[in-house]
């Protein structure tokens, strides 16, 4: 542990290298996190939920309880997790692949019932770990491996702006998107994830943050290429910021019952 901090590691992380590629930005993702888990003071009760993915090894990284989920079903994991220990700090690290295609209803359901755990979800645009197949969140245009000529948009639709759909649920939530390609937004990044954390700390709501990160070997071009491809590209369909804040949820009008106005009739 004191090496550890002689270094400036956080203690939420184990010591030693990752499986990822050079580039990728997964583990500064994993050091934010870190970082604010260890601040808040909840690392002892802190239980991450990774599935299928990138970070599916994530439990050999971050020296926190941790499970396994199958794919895209961490919310349903999460939610057992939290419901049985409401004291624990829960949260899944789910990718796009995971999260915004076979794992769409589990999430959406989620935030819909209002869980109370946390969800950083991680959109390179790609699936990374299974061989760089078209995602849910690949850019019109963008070649993948079953997408050699581009994403078709007459045929595989448009990218899903997940924050943007969970934003539209009535439920009180945090959601909100970052990225960590330069250092500042890094920063501002690692802010949302605190407020997150800190709002289910304080036992308040369902959160999100998304964080837009490269993949440069399935997207075929060098680590800085791949930065500013991600600037250029997916920031513009994609903007930062925050969507959604518990204290809007609440303060919003309740919606109109359908057939209910007029007193039923």
């Amino acid at each position: 542990m004191k090496d550890k901090l002689a270094f400036g590691y956080p203690e939420g992380l184990t010591t030693g290298g990752t499986h990822y590629c050079p580039g990728c930005t997964h583990g500064i993702i994993h050091r934010l996190i870190a970082e604010v888990i260890d601040e808040l003071g909840v690392r002892e009760r802190t239980v991450g939920v990774s599935p299928v993915g990138c970070a599916v090894l994530a439990y050999n990284y971050f020296s926190t309880d941790y499970q396994e989920a199958s794919h895209g079903r961490a919310p349903a994991v999460a939610t057992g997790i939290k419901r049985a220990r409401p004291d624990l700090m829960v949260y899944t690290y789910q990718g796009d692949g995971d999260l915004a295609s076979i794992g769409m209803a589990e999430i959406v359901h989620a935030a819909n019932r209002g869980e109370k755990f946390t969800v950083v979800f991680v959109n390179n645009a790609i699936y990374g770990m299974t061989g760089g197949q078209m995602a849910p969140t690949t850019m019109p245009g963008q070649v993948t491996s079953t997408s050699p000529r581009g994403r078709e948009l007459d045929l595989a639709g448009h990218p899903i702006r997940m924050v943007e759909l969970i934003s539209t649920l009535h439920t009180p939530a945090f959601v909100a998107r970052g990225t960590v390609i330069r250092p500042l937004q890094a920063v501002q990044t690692k802010e949302l994830l605190r407020r997150a954390f800190q709002y289910q700390k304080e036992g308040k709501c369902f959160s999100m943050v998304e964080i837009l990160s490269t993949c440069p070997t399935n997207w075929g071009m060098p680590p800085a290429e791949a930065l500013n491809w991600l600037e250029k590209t997916m920031m513009p369909y994609y903007p930062l910021g925050v969507f959604k804040t518990p204290e809007e949820g609440v303060d919003r009008a309740p919606l109109p019952l359908c057939g209910l106005q007029d007193g039923g009739k």
